[in-house]
C-alpha cells in the first residue's frame, strides 16, 4: 500500500479500535542487509509486524513481499511511505515541521498509527532477536495486557567487525537507553520533534528496564550503518562526527567479558540513579550485562543466545557482505 501526503493526527491512533496484543513497527530505508534476519527472528513473538519503507534503492521491497507471501498479509503488513523524508541530524530535519510529510517525526507517527494492537514497540531492520528473553518479556506483557503499566525498555549490544572475530563497539557498546521499549498505545504516546532527531513522547508512563532482547547489527552493515544519514550532503551532522570518531579510533573494539567488568566497576552511575529515573534505568541496564551474557566473547554469547537457524542465517549474511566487498 502506498502512502503519500500523510499528516499525523493523534486521533489516527484509534485507541478505541485496538485489539489486545502486541505490534512491532519498522521504518526501513535500504535495509536489505539484515531485514530478513530481523523479521524471521522476531515475527513469532508479535501479533503483527508493520513494515514501512521509504526511499529504498535496494531489494528491501522485494524481501518484504517475499516474506509477506510466506507469513501472510495480516502478520506482516507492508506500507510504502512515498514522500522524501529528511534524515536525522540534518539541517533539513531541524527546520521541517513535525507534521510535514517530509518529517522523520511524521514518518514515525504514521508507522505507529498503522499498528492495530493495544501494545507496540519500535523494531529496527538490524536487530537479531534473543528469543528466550524476548519470549519472557512478551509473555509477561500479555499477562498484564489489560492494565496500564510501565514502558518495558530493552537494550541490545552493538556488534562490531574485526578481521578474525566479532566484538563490540568500544565507543558505543550498548544500544537502547530508555528510548525503545514496549508500551501501551494511548492518545499520549507518539513522536515529537527534536532538532536532532525524533523523540518518543510516552505520556508520563514510568520506564522499567526489561533486559537485553537483541543483538544490534548496525556496525556490521556496509559503511557501518551510516549510509542513510546522507552525510555527503550534511557534513555538519552529529552522525558525521560520530562516524569520524569511529574510523579514527585506534582500538575500536571491546570484548564481552571486558565490557561486563568495566560496567560492573562503575559506581558513580549507581549514585546518580538515586536522583534520576533515567540514570536508574541505565544503571540497571549496565549491571545486567554480566548476568545476561556470562560469556567471554561475542561468538560464545551468540551461540548460546540465538537459535541455530537464525545463527546460520546471520553468518551466511556476513559472508555475503564479505564477498560483495
Amino acid at each position: 500500500m502506498e502512502v503519500a501526503g500523510y499528516r499525523f493526527k493523534r486521533s489516527d491512533l484509534r485507541i478505541g479500535d485496538r485489539q489486545p496484543g502486541i505490534s512491532a513497527f519498522m521504518r526501513i530505508r535500504n535495509g536489505e542487509d539484515f531485514l530478513e534476519l530481523t523479521i524471521r527472528s522476531h515475527i513469532e513473538y508479535f501479533d503483527e509486524i508493520v513494515a514501512v519503507y521509504n526511499q529504498c534503492t535496494d531489494s528491501t521491497a522485494e524481501i518484504l513481499m517475499r516474506l509477506q507471501a510466506e507469513f501472510g498479509p495480516e502478520k506482516l503488513r507492508i506500507f510504502h511511505y512515498v514522500d522524501r523524508v529528511f534524515p536525522p541530524g540534518s539541517d533539513d530535519h531541524s527546520r521541517t515541521p513535525a507534521d510535514s510529510p517530509s518529517s522523520l517525526v511524521n514518518y514515525y507517527n504514521f508507522s505507529l498509527a498503522a499498528t492495530r494492537f493495544t501494545h507496540a514497540t519500535k523494531l529496527d531492520d538490524d536487530h537479531l532477536a534473543i528469543p528466550d528473553l524476548l519470549q519472557r518479556v512478551t509473555d509477561q506483557l500479555r499477562d498484564q495486557s489489560t492494565r496500564r503499566q510501565n514502558m518495558l525498555c530493552f537494550s541490545g549490544l552493538n556488534l562490531f567487525p574485526t578481521p578474525n572475530e566479532i566484538s563490540l563497539c568500544r565507543r558505543d557498546p550498548i544500544s537502547g537507553g530508555g528510548d525503545i521499549g514496549f508500551f501501551r498505545v494511548t492518545d499520549e504516546t507518539y513522536f515529537t520533534r527534536d532538532r536532532r532527531f525524533e523523540k518518543f513522547h510516552r505520556g508520563g508512563i514510568p520506564r522499567r528496564f526489561a533486559g537485553y532482547l537483541y543483538w544490534h547489527l548496525k556496525y556490521l552493515k556496509p559503511e557501518m550503518g551510516f549510509a542513510n544519514y546522507e552525510l555527503q550532503n550534511y557534513q555538519s551532522s552529529r552522525y558525521a562526527q560520530r562516524k569520524y570518531r569511529l574510523l579514527a579510533d585506534e582500538y575500536p573494539t571491546i570484548q564481552l567479558r571486558e565490557l561486563a567488568q568495566k560496567k560492573g566497576r562503575q559506581t558513580l552511575s549507581g549514585l546518580k540513579s538515586l536522583f534520576s529515573e533515567k540514570q536508574s534505568l541505565l544503571c540497571k541496564r549496565d549491571q545486567a550485562i554480566s548476568e545476561a551474557f556470562p560469556y567471554d566473547t561475542c561468538d560464545d554469547a551468540l551461540r548460546n543466545t540465538v537459535s541455530p537457524q537464525m545463527l546460520n542465517l546471520f553468518y551466511e549474511t556476513l559472508r555475503s557482505h564479505s564477498q560483495r566487498g
